[in-house]
């Protein structure tokens, strides 16, 4: 057929395109089913999704892909030290210009805001490893590539649902949250065009980064997300809470069953 005689580079664009309209759509039904009440209850939800990308996907990924686990749980060590001293500085900026909550406070450590800027970060290293894979893949063959990208596509569903929630439990507005989601899917295609332009220079690169944008997940969601779940410890509000946890990890699993990892 005409439309497999495409070459590399614009398989790649399109597939890359495919997957940012996929985060739009995703973006916009999150936005218009996410009542202020609900958000909380899909904040767990959010930190079991990114639990398991963190333990089902990215690290294994970057371990399979480095074959040295102790390089890849050094540089998760690494990343989440990072992260702590990148959130310390954003918290040292907000309490310097303007009315500081969390020295008057206790209980509120950090901004709000705080967690949604790492996820971000954290979301755009993601994509662009996944830019990386997908233009590994069309190297190989046509076929294998449009498998891996619609692969990527499907396995990037829940965690950008969970991306999206956190932006709108930090304070973003919901326009601004689908503005930024949309933004930072972009990183999948600067990633597949400049893998495809200088592959051999990147690949090496790839489980470093899987493994910081592991690092990026983890610490926003232990150590900015999980804390605020203890403010409702009563039995009803824990059992929920763990529900959507278990639901988020499962949403991960079953994904990567159905796509056949």
């Amino acid at each position: 057929m005409a439309v497999m005689t495409l070459s590399p580079l614009t398989w790649i664009v399109l597939m890359c395109l495919a997957g940012t309209f996929a985060s739009i759509i995703v973006s916009l039904l999150v936005s218009l089913a996410a009542h202020p009440r609900i958000v909380p209850v899909l904040v767990s939800y959010a930190i079991g999704a990114m639990l398991g990308a963190v333990f089902l996907d990215l690290l294994p990924h970057a371990i399979e892909h480095a074959g040295n686990v102790q390089h890849i749980m050094a540089t998760v060590l690494a990343g989440v030290l990072f992260f702590f001293l990148l959130e310390k500085l954003v918290l040292w900026r907000h309490c310097h210009e303007h009315h500081c909550e969390a020295h008057e406070h206790r209980g509120h450590s950090h901004s709000p805001k705080a967690s949604g800027w790492l996820i971000l970060m954290g979301d755009v290293v993601h994509n662009f490893v996944d830019g990386i894979l997908i233009a590994a893949a069309f190297t190989g063959s046509t076929e294998i590539g449009i498998v891996t990208a619609l692969a990527i596509i499907a396995h990037e569903i829940p965690q950008e649902t969970g991306d999206f929630v956190i932006l709108l439990h930090s304070g973003f507005s919901r326009f601004k949250a689908i503005l930024l989601n949309i933004l930072s899917s972009i990183a999948t295609l600067v990633g597949a065009v400049l893998a495809y332009l200088l592959l051999s220079g990147l690949e090496s690169w790839v489980p470093s980064m899987l493994a910081l944008a592991a690092a990026s997940l983890l610490y926003v969601s232990v150590a900015d997300l999980i804390p605020g779940l203890h403010k409702r410890p009563e039995l009803k509000a824990t059992g929920l809470q763990i529900g959507m946890i278990l639901l988020g990890v499962l949403s991960i699993q079953v994904v990567q069953i159905l796509i056949g990892e």
